[in-house]
């Protein structure tokens, strides 16, 4: 039997990773910050707290600083891919997100940031998840959803089909919003919620958007990525298409992050549960104040 090959290098993620941490370019988290800053306000509307909480493949540490800002988390631990490394502050946990080694109902918050999108088997992952959080568990992340980085996918797809007549995956594909929240539900989460909030990011060229992404750890790691790297002339023209069809009239291009938040408990039987169908004891014309007619056979 041929084993299927896996979609993410994941070798190639964590080297990238810990490449941009180390060169770390000024500015070039802001997308993490922005995240980071929205998953803590999410937590501090929840009322209740959780003794022990995982930032998961925190490896900025934004994510872990924002639940702590939120005051919800007793005990708060970033667990990272990248073991000490003498330029970063060192993890509380080095692990691999696609393979947990938490035990069962273990912890009592997972949150996760722009991370788990690169993980070759996500299913699996969400069910170690559900599975090492304690009854009535939160879990809670952000990952880039279908419509990130479109544009820029249009540009260079368009350019190497004008120029070679063929055209290689040079952007990674990114889950539908509906599809996660359905992951959510098979990996046996209850009252999941997922949620999309699109982000739009100008620059002056598409290159300076690349060199972000470069200085993000960003960019593909997908196995089956062309190695032969695109040659200038390419780049050039998807810097021109880029420009006449995603720019602004003030001549900057645009740049779509479209950010999906996951939010779903481990089961527990205080939650709240949906009404068995027939059981409601007040008719919804009653509700609307409407008058209700039976239609004829």
């Amino acid at each position: 039997m041929n084993t299927p090959t896996e979609l993410f290098d994941r070798s190639l993620f964590r080297h990238r990773r810990l490449r941009a941490l180390q060169a770390a370019k000024p500015g070039a988290d802001f997308l993490m910050k922005a995240v980071a800053e929205d998953l803590g306000d999410r937590l501090a509307l929840i009322n209740r707290s959780f003794p022990v909480a995982v930032d998961l493949g925190g490896h900025t540490g934004a994510v872990v600083k924002a639940i702590a800002n939120s005051g919800k988390a007793e005990r708060f631990l970033r667990a990272d891919l990248f073991g000490r490394d003498p330029s970063l502050p060192p993890p509380d946990l080095v692990l691999d997100d696609a393979l947990l080694p938490f035990r069962d109902a273990s912890v009592d918050l997972i949150v996760s940031a722009l991370n788990l999108h690169c993980v070759n088997d996500l299913p699996g992952a969400l069910i170690q998840i559900r599975r090492a959080l304690a009854p009535d568990g939160l879990f809670l992340a952000t990952l880039p959803g279908a419509g990130t980085l479109t544009e820029l996918r249009d540009s260079l797809t368009r350019a190497e089909l004008e120029i070679t007549g063929g055209a290689a995956a040079r952007v990674l594909p990114f889950a539908d919003t509906r599809d996660l929240g359905a992951l959510l539900q098979r990996a046996g989460f209850a009252l999941p919620v997922t949620d999309l909030d699109t982000v739009t990011v100008r620059y002056d060229t598409m290159f300076a958007l690349m060199a972000d992404l470069r200085a993000m750890g960003a960019t593909s790691v997908l196995s089956e990525r062309s190695r032969a790297p695109l040659n200038r002339r390419i780049f050039l023209r998807a810097a021109e298409l880029y420009a006449e069809n995603y720019a602004d009239p003030d001549g900057r291009i645009r740049a779509t992050f479209a950010l999906t938040t996951l939010l779903g408990w481990a089961p527990h039987e205080s939650q709240q549960k949906p009404l068995r169908p027939g059981s409601a004891k007040t008719r919804l014309a009653d509700a609307l104040g409407a008058e209700e007619r039976k239609f004829e056979d």
